[in-house]
C-alpha cells in the first residue's frame, strides 16, 4: 500500500485592517495546491472590511478553505499546540491584533492561535497594514519579531514593472508564502531564470 503524503496545514486569518484583497488572493493561491489543507478564520471587523473593499461575502472566502473556524471560538482546533499547524498568516493584520499577540491577550481564536504558533516555535507571518507607525507600533512589532514572528508589511516591489493592482498584490502574496516554504510562482523573481535580470556588475574588480 502506498503511503499518502501528509498535507501541510496552513491557517489564514483575516482581520479588519485595510488590505482584504491580500487575504482573498492568498486563499486563491493556496486553493490550487493539492498538498495543502487550508484553514480559515475571519474576525468580525475583517468581514466588514472584506465587504467594503472587495465587495465579497465571507461565504465566498470560506468556500475556498478546507476548514473554517469561528474567530470567537477559542476552543477550536488551532487553539491548542497539540493540533499540528505548519504555518499561520494573518493577512491583513491590524495593529490591534498585533498588539494582542505581542502581549498575550488571547481573547479570540486569531490571537490565541498566533500565540500557540509562537510558543510551539512554528511559522507565524503577520502582514501588518498600518502607516505611519508611531513609537508604540514599532515597539509592538519589535516585540513580536523577538518572539519569533515574521513581520511582513505588504509593501510592493516595483522591479518587476507591475502594470495592475493584481500584479502588485500577487508579488506580495508570493513573498508571504515564501516565508512558509510554499512555492507559488505568481510574479517574476529577481535574478531567477525567466524572472527579472539583476543589475550592476557581477565582478568586484571595478571597486578594486
Amino acid at each position: 500500500m502506498t503511503k499518502q503524503t501528509k498535507k501541510r496545514r496552513i491557517l489564514v486569518a483575516i482581520t479588519g485592517a485595510s488590505g482584504a484583497i491580500y487575504g482573498v488572493r492568498l486563499l486563491e493561491m493556496l486553493r490550487g495546491s493539492s498538498n495543502i489543507e487550508v484553514h480559515l478564520t475571519l474576525s468580525k471587523a475583517g468581514r466588514l472590511t472584506l465587504g467594503a473593499e472587495c465587495r465579497r461575502e465571507a461565504s465566498e472566502l470560506e468556500a475556498m478553505a478546507d476548514v473554517v473556524h469561528s474567530a470567537a471560538n477559542v476552543g477550536a482546533a488551532p487553539a491548542s499546540g497539540s493540533f499540528r499547524l505548519d504555518g499561520m498568516i494573518i493577512v491583513p493584520c491590524s495593529i490591534k491584533t498585533a498588539s494582542n499577540i505581542a502581549y498575550g491577550n488571547t481573547a479570540d481564536l486569531i490571537s490565541r492561535a498566533a500565540d500557540v504558533m509562537l510558543k510551539e516555535r512554528r511559522n507565524l507571518v503577520l502582514a501588518v497594514r498600518e502607516t505611519p507607525l508611531h513609537w508604540g507600533h514599532l515597539e509592538t512589532l519589535t516585540r513580536l519579531a523577538k518572539l519569533g514572528a515574521v513581520i511582513f508589511p505588504p509593501l510592493p516591489g516595483f522591479y518587476h514593472n507591475p502594470e495592475t493592482i493584481d500584479e502588485i498584490v500577487d508579488q506580495s502574496c508570493m513573498r508571504m508564502l515564501d516565508q512558509l516554504g510554499i512555492d507559488v510562482e505568481a510574479a517574476p523573481r529577481w535574478g531567477e531564470a525567466d524572472g527579472v535580470a539583476p543589475i550592476g556588475a557581477n565582478s568586484c574588480d571595478e571597486d578594486g
